[in-house]
């Protein structure tokens, strides 16, 4: 059975610059790794609500906290299988994004913390009731949020496909979802969490050799 590794960041932390040079440094370590990224837009209805929702369709949708919660654990429900089945030929299956952002991000839409009833729904709902494995270490790749922001205009400006969302735009929310992020990996919620910091180069030889050790 493989080992779960998750990366969790804010919106332009750089997630999916560091799933790749990750995957490469497993690889060159000998490992076998199969890669997956949270939502699932164009191959998940409940990814694709999301992804409407946040750009204002579907009327008052993506005000609700516990409705746009659900529909990003629904999608997430529908890979557990895909999930478990490259766990068991894989020596590493790397997340980008999981649960711990339904948590981050819904709280902080509420403007609470690690200890807001939402964290602990979506656990009971996720990890509980949906049965989705845990993960085995969660990387919390910490950037300041304004750091964040910058990065995601510029990506946004830089691909028309990928034009900043509700939750991108609004720069009060990231700098929330950052503190819930780091009382999340202050408290090792679910899993171990290696914070690594994200405003430079990531050494991902290194962080593979913790990953394997």
């Amino acid at each position: 059975m493989g080992r779960l590794v998750v990366i969790e960041g804010l919106d332009g932390a750089g997630k999916r610059t560091l799933a790749d040079a990750l995957t490469k440094a497993l690889h060159d370590a000998g490992a076998s790794v199969a890669t997956l990224a949270f939502p699932r837009y164009g191959e998940s209805v409940h990814a694709d609500l999301v992804r409407e929702a946040l750009h204002g369709e579907h009327g008052d949708l993506g005000d609700s906290v516990y409705g746009m919660g659900l529909l990003y654990a629904l999608d997430r429900r529908a890979a557990a299988g895909d999930i478990r089945s490259e766990l068991a030929t894989h020596d590493v299956v790397l997340l980008d994004r999981y649960v711990a952002s339904n948590a981050a991000y819904q709280a902080a839409r509420l403007g609470e913390g690690a200890d807001s009833p939402v964290v602990d729904w979506v656990r009971q709902l996720e990890l509980g009731r949906f049965d989705l494995p845990a993960p085995d270490v969660v990387i919390l790749l910490r950037v300041a949020p304004e750091v964040a922001a910058a990065r995601a205009a510029s990506r946004a400006d830089a691909d028309s496909t990928r034009t900043k969302d509700a939750f991108e735009s609004d720069d009060d929310l990231q700098v929330r979802c950052a503190k819930v992020y780091d009382e999340l990996a202050d408290r090792s919620w679910v899993s171990p969490w290696i914070v690594v910091d994200g405003a430079g180069a990531v050494d991902a030889r290194e962080l593979a050799a913790k990953l394997l050790a």
